[in-house]
C-alpha cells in the first residue's frame, strides 16, 4: 500500500531535527526544470507562480542560487500548512516514522514523487503551473506517466490523500489492475456530500498520523478512522472511494 498526499505551498528549512536519508528519485527530472527556471526572467517567474511581490521576489531569489545538494531538508518536515500540522510530523516515535517511510509518498510539481525523508530545498512551483516554454510547458506533461509508474513499481494499491491538482498526475496513467482509493472528508449539505478545503486538509493530515500510528496495511482497516468528528459512510462509499462524514 501506498498513501499519495499533496505538498503545501509554505516551507521551511530545519537541518537539524531528522536527517536527510537519500535524494529524490527523480533529481534529474528536477535539475532540468531548475535550469529551465534559471533562465526565465523574474517577470515571467512571477507570472507563473502567480503570487504577490513579496512571494515573487523570495523565490526568485532561491532560485537564482538553489543548489540541490545542499541544505536539505526531510520532505516530511519541510512542507507546512494544515495537513502537516494535523500530521504532527515531527513528534513520530521510530515505529511510526519507518511506516511513512515505507508507505508515504509526497507528490510534487517539482521533485515528482518524495519519500518522506528524501532532501528537498525550498521551492515554489505548483503540479498546474504553466511554464511557458515551447517544449516545457505543463507539469503534467513533463512528467507524464513516470510518477504513476514509480508508485506501480512500488505497490499495486494506492490511498489518495492528495488534491485533485495532485492525484490527477498519476491517476490518469493507472493501470486497470491497481486498486486506487480515494478518501472524502465531508458533510451532507443538500443531499450532497461536500469537502470543505480547510477541514479537508486537516482531515487528511490526520489520517496520514491515524494510519501510521496503527500501523495500516489493509485498506479495509481504514474505515475504522473516526477522528476530527469523521465517521465512514458505509452507505455513501465504494470500493474506489471511502467517504468519511462529519458527525458534529
Amino acid at each position: 500500500m501506498r498513501i499519495i498526499i499533496s505538498p503545501a505551498k509554505k516551507m521551511k528549512e530545519n537541518t537539524h531535527i531528522l536527517p536527510v536519508k537519500q535524494l529524490p528519485l527523480f533529481i534529474e527530472e528536477t535539475k532540468q526544470l531548475l535550469d529551465y527556471m534559471k533562465s526565465l526572467d523574474y517577470e515571467t517567474l512571477k507570472s507563473i507562480w502567480k503570487c504577490s511581490d513579496k512571494l515573487a521576489s523570495l523565490n526568485y531569489k532561491r532560485i537564482q542560487s538553489m543548489n540541490l545538494h545542499e541544505g536539505l531538508t526531510p520532505a516530511l518536515i519541510s512542507y507546512e500548512g494544515l495537513q502537516y500540522q494535523y500530521m504532527g510530523s515531527t513528534v513520530f516515535d521510530s515505529k511510526a516514522y519507518a511506516y511513512l517511510e515505507e508507505h508515504l509518498r509526497i507528490l510534487s510539481g517539482f521533485y515528482g514523487v518524495l519519500r518522506p525523508f528524501d532532501g528537498v530545498v525550498p521551492y515554489r512551483l505548483e503540479m498546474q503551473s504553466k511554464l511557458k516554454g515551447n517544449h516545457l510547458d505543463s507539469l503534467y506533461d513533463f512528467w507524464s506517466s513516470k510518477l504513476a509508474n514509480q508508485l506501480m513499481s512500488e505497490s499495486q494499491t494506492i490511498v489518495n490523500l492528495a488534491s485533485k491538482e495532485y492525484s490527477d498526475a498519476i491517476s490518469k496513467h493507472l493501470s486497470k489492475k491497481v486498486h486506487f482509493l480515494t478518501c472524502v472528508f465531508g458533510e451532507i449539505i443538500q443531499n450532497k456530500v461536500v469537502e470543505k478545503g480547510t477541514l479537508a486538509k486537516m482531515a487528511r493530515g490526520e489520517m496520514v498520523r491515524y494510519l501510521s500510528e496503527k500501523q495500516i496495511q489493509d485498506v479495509e482497516a481504514i474505515k475504522s478512522f473516526d477522528r476530527l468528528d469523521y465517521v465512514f459512510s458505509h452507505d455513501l462509499s465504494n470500493s474506489t472511494t471511502y467517504v468519511f462524514l462529519k458527525y458534529k
